[in-house]
């Protein structure tokens, strides 16, 4: 063996044994989001039982998305795809300790940049309610201020993950929303019912989101100092010889993070542009509202809790594959392997193809015993629950482009190209809007999840297209047979899921939803399994072996 070709076949063996490490990341990571969206569902299913679609929930779910939106932009989102891959390039080429005055110096940029946005916010939300001359708008307002201050502790808890995931660590950071859900769900039954009246609930929640989130930052610390991590307070002083270094490393860190900012921005933007589109005309009471656009009241937390459906597969696929792919992805990239970036890559689509769209179908088609199940309770009634599993309906057809994109999107972060996601995602954003001026005078509120899902759509078929022109490499013909195997296999097993729905008799009691949405499921997933071995989709059992 010559010595150029050692380091090769060295990289090749490494990389098959890295990447049955990351199918088994990957299943791990699946498994700790799927209990993370079940405590979820148990969550929503609290809140709309308390509250149910009214003003006061469309208030909470419009201020959440504040400080919501803020973490996925500035901690999961933008900063990570910015950080993940420098972090990755320290540890090749300049080893940990390099790595960790990065981290650290990051870590405390980012909280007093964090703190100076929350106090600004602060102080803008309380001008705000002094000045505001309706209820609904106050309690909008006073939420918000409450909540404002989660941004700091989850962000900062998305760093730390950050800083796992590039040590090949993924159950801590997928263990992460589970606290919170955890922790809003004894809000909602252990603490709320102290209050008498619903806005002193709602109040005691926004708290508790708050505690939840410094939760999330701090019992995640230990794991990740056991790993290795120390945090070096050396770089800030000026006689240190790797000061200038570091605080360059976070100049370019922050630079690079900016289209990466905009580019989530406008895909994170059309989720919030549809709830406050729905609370605007619910509540405005203007003519236009009244005379050309129907929306009803209760729409924006319709569309929360629809969002909230369709986010249950995208965070066990979609999230979980973009997790463990992001830093292998990136590595690739560092060692200049285009060819395994793209195996790597295909891979993830047609694992994506095979779980995502079956997926998408079987929200569509279990949308209205899902809702039964999940959210017809207390104050959430018959008209409530019409509006949600439309929502689900409309945001559930394009599961597989949700998670499309998160995957193609750091497959463009990993090769450093930040800039093609944001137009992309710019003349996306364009299509939404006009798409939600349109469907909303055609069908109501509904027409926001619709015009989000067909824009999303585009927007995935777009950015694969201009990423197989940019690397190459990606087995798109495989994809393909993958796609068609899938179409079968899905079809049949939707006429499998109608058949049994249309079998067992309908009810109203616990047992008797929980029947009607069980039984399809668990009929459907037998179905497809068995179907996807008729058909040998390999990609089913690359998910499931051990």
């Amino acid at each position: 063996m010559t010595e150029s070709t050692a380091p090769i076949k060295e990289e090749t063996a490494e990389d098959d044994q890295s990447q049955g490490a990351m199918l088994s990341g990957l299943r791990v990571v699946s498994l700790l989001t799927l209990g993370s969206r079940i405590t979820g569902l148990v969550r929503d299913s609290g809140m709309a039982a308390m509250f149910g679609n009214g003003p006061i929930m469309d208030a909470f779910t419009v201020a959440f998305r504040i400080p919501n939106l803020a973490r996925r932009l500035f901690g999961e989102g933008a900063l990570t795809a910015a950080f993940l891959p420098a972090l990755v390039r320290e540890m090749e080429h300049k080893g940990r300790d390099s790595a960790w005055r990065l981290s650290s110096a990051l870590f405390v940029v980012l909280a007093i940049v964090l703190s100076f946005i929350v106090v600004v916010a602060e102080v803008a939300l309380i001008a705000g309610y002094s000045l505001a001359t309706s209820d609904e708008t106050r309690l909008l307002i006073g939420l918000a201020a409450v909540m404002v201050p989660y941004l700091i502790v989850i962000c900062l808890a998305a760093q730390v993950g950050a800083v796992m995931h590039s040590l090949n660590h993924f159950k801590w950071p997928a263990f992460i929303p589970v606290l919170l859900n955890v922790v809003w769900i004894i809000g909602i039954f252990a603490v709320a019912p102290f209050f008498e009246t619903p806005r002193g609930k709602i109040y005691a929640i926004a708290a508790v989101v708050v505690v939840g989130g410094v939760m999330q930052f701090v019992i995640p610390l230990p794991a990740l100092f056991r790993m290795g991590f120390r945090f070096d307070r050396k770089w800030w002083k000026k006689d240190d010889p790797h000061r200038e270094e570091t605080i360059a490393g976070v100049r370019s860190i922050a630079a690079t993070m900016l289209p990466v900012l905009a580019g989530l921005s406008v895909t994170q933007f059309n989720s919030v542009l549809d709830s406050l589109v729905a609370w605007w005309f619910a509540n405005s009471g203007s003519n236009v509202a009244s005379d050309y656009i129907s929306i009803e009241a209760g729409t924006a937390a319709a569309l929360y809790f629809g969002q909230r459906m369709y986010q249950f597969p995208l965070g066990v696929l979609g999230i979980a594959l973009g997790t463990v792919l992001f830093p292998r992805l990136a590595r690739h990239s560092e060692r200049n392997r285009l060819d395994m970036l793209g195996e790597d890559l295909a891979m993830g689509l047609r694992l994506m193809i095979c779980i995502a769209i079956p997926a998408s179908v079987g929200l569509c088609v279990l949308a209205e015993p899902l809702t039964d199940l999940l959210f017809r309770h207390g104050n959430f009634d018959d008209q409530d629950a019409r509006q949600t599993t439309a929502m689900i309906r409309g945001y559930g057809c394009a599961v597989w482009a949700y998670c499309g994109l998160l995957i193609l999107n750091r497959a463009f972060y990993a090769i450093d190209d930040q800039k093609t996601p944001l137009k992309v995602g710019m003349w996306a954003m364009a299509l939404n809007l006009v798409l939600n001026l349109i469907l909303i005078t055609i069908v109501g509120g509904v027409g926001l999840a619709l015009g989000t899902a067909i824009s999303s759509t585009v927007q995935c078929l777009v950015v694969l297209w201009i990423l197989q022109r940019r690397i190459g490499g990606i087995d798109l013909a495989s994809c393909g047979v993958t796609l068609a195997k899938t179409a079968v296999a899905t079809i049949l097993m939707t006429v499998v899921c109608v058949m049994t729905m249309n079998a067992i008799p309908a009810g109203t009691s616990i047992p008797m939803r929980t029947a009607n949405l069980l039984t399809p499921v668990v009929t459907s997933i037998i179905a497809y399994w068995i179907l996807s071995r008729i058909l040998r989709m390999r990609e089913v059992d690359l998910l499931l072996k051990r």
